[in-house]
């Protein structure tokens, strides 16, 4: 009789534990929501985002390279392989 107690004990306890983290799930997953739409992916990356013009000046391309338009051709050989190296298709 004893371990039927401490059994109906145990499954009440657990019971009673769940509802109460059932409770507290909900305001704490609405708080994560809004976290992660406040940090959006855009903000998080350094890469230009911008729209293109039609035909590439000097200034868009040091925006997208990630150097200044007056940088010279070592700067832009290294951070054009920098780019490559993280887009292409066999990485990882």
């Amino acid at each position: 009789a004893r371990t039927m107690i401490a059994v109906g004990l145990g499954v009440a306890t657990v019971a009673f534990a769940g509802r109460y983290a059932f409770h507290l799930w909900k305001p704490l997953e609405q708080a994560i929501t809004e976290t992660a739409k406040r940090i959006s992916t855009s903000s998080l990356s350094s890469y230009y985002k911008g729209g293109f013009e039609q035909k590439m000046s000097r200034r868009e391309a040091s925006l997208i390279l990630g150097v200044s338009p007056s940088a010279g051709k070592a700067k832009i050989k290294t951070a054009h392989r920098r780019i490559m190296i993280l887009n292409h298709p066999d990485k990882g």
